[in-house]
């Protein structure tokens, strides 16, 4: 069996948003949220393009060692020698105001209750909570590991 430290073996992974680039670095393994779940990439994957959930990217191993960002919304693509995600939001667990985030699930619950009979607007109001729980679920995890 082969190292796994071996840098022959890392993915490069890019983490990329509008504004800039989170993370250019590599990692033995990346954990990542795709809308039907999370998703494990490895050195030598098959290729996907997936769309991202909201939730935790976390790497293993690499140039960095273990990180964890929060991403919502954008695509993956994995390649057997890299993972390249484009998020329309991307934050390191120290940058997610929290009290914005609880602000955010109220405000899904309000709309939530004002959709009526309209089914995209209760799709609207389910991603909006959704992804304030992933943004207050990283921060807390965050805070629970120091």
């Amino acid at each position: 069996m082969a190292d796994r430290n071996n840098n022959s073996e890392l993915l490069h992974v890019r983490l990329v948003t509008p504004d800039r680039v989170l993370l250019d670095s590599t990692a033995s393994a990346v954990e990542l949220p795709s809308i039907s779940g999370y998703l494990e990439a490895l050195y030598g994957a098959a290729p996907l393009l997936s769309e991202l959930g909201a939730g935790e990217v976390r790497l293993h191993g690499g140039a960095t060692g273990e990180q964890i960002f929060f991403v919502a919304s954008g695509v993956v693509e994995v390649l057997p020698d890299r993972v390249t995600i484009l998020a329309e939001t991307a934050l390191r667990p120290e940058e997610i105001d929290v009290k914005a985030a609880e602000a955010e699930l109220v405000q899904s619950q309000e709309m939530w209750k004002q959709a009526g009979d309209e089914q995209q607007k209760y799709d609207e109001a389910n991603t909006v909570a959704r992804v304030a729980e992933e943004k207050i679920a990283s921060a807390t995890h965050r805070n629970a590991t120091r």
